[in-house]
C-alpha cells in the first residue's frame, strides 16, 4: 500500500511539473503606476528656468492643457499612455497642437537617490485644434527601468524632451 501511494504521488508530482512547463505563466506583470489623469504645463513651469525643471526635465515653452489621459507603467517597463486634447493653453495657437509627435519620459529615483530619466521614441500625435481631434496620441512601448524604480513620474514631452503633461507618485 505504501509503495502504491509513493508511486501515485510521484506520478502526480512529475505530471504537475511537466504540465507547468507546457503552459506559459498567466500571472500578470505588476503595475508600478496606473493613472487616469495628467496635468498640463502651467505658466509657472514653462521653459528652462530652475523652478520649471522637474527631475531635470524642462517644461514646454508655453502652457499646455489636456482633455483626458490614462495609462500604466508595469514593473517590466511596459508603458501605455493615451492622451486626448493635449493642446497649447496660451499663445497664438491656443487650443491647438502644433506637434506632430509626442514622446514619453519615465523618471525614476534609483535606490541611491539619483534620478534616471528614460525618454521613449517618438509617437504620432494629431495636430490641429482639440475640437477637431488635435492633441490625441497613444504611446505603447517598453522602457528599461532601474530596479527598483522608486516614485515614478511619467511625462508626455515634445520631440526634444520638454514636458507638456505629467503624472506620478
Amino acid at each position: 500500500m505504501k509503495k502504491f501511494l509513493l508511486v501515485s504521488l510521484s506520478v502526480m508530482l512529475i505530471s504537475t511539473f511537466f504540465a507547468g512547463l507546457a503552459s506559459p505563466a498567466t500571472a500578470e506583470e505588476p503595475k508600478i503606476l496606473e493613472f487616469h489623469t495628467m496635468v498640463g504645463t502651467t505658466a509657472g513651469l514653462t521653459g528652462a528656468q530652475s523652478q520649471a525643471v522637474l527631475r531635470g526635465v524642462s517644461g514646454g515653452g508655453l502652457p499646455w492643457t489636456l482633455t483626458s489621459a490614462h495609462g500604466e507603467l508595469k514593473a517590466n517597463g511596459k508603458l501605455e499612455i493615451e492622451v486626448r486634447g493635449l493642446v497649447l493653453a496660451a499663445g497664438a495657437s491656443t487650443g491647438s497642437n502644433p506637434s506632430a509627435v509626442f514622446r514619453a519620459l519615465v523618471s525614476c529615483l534609483r535606490s541611491d537617490g539619483s534620478v534616471q530619466n528614460i525618454l521613449t521614441e517618438a509617437f504620432p500625435a494629431t495636430t490641429g485644434p482639440a475640437s477637431s481631434g488635435g492633441g490625441n496620441a497613444k504611446i505603447e512601448t517598453t522602457v528599461a527601468l532601474p530596479h527598483p524604480c522608486i516614485a515614478p513620474i511619467v511625462f508626455v514631452t515634445n520631440n526634444a524632451g520638454s514636458w507638456f503633461a505629467v503624472t506620478g507618485n
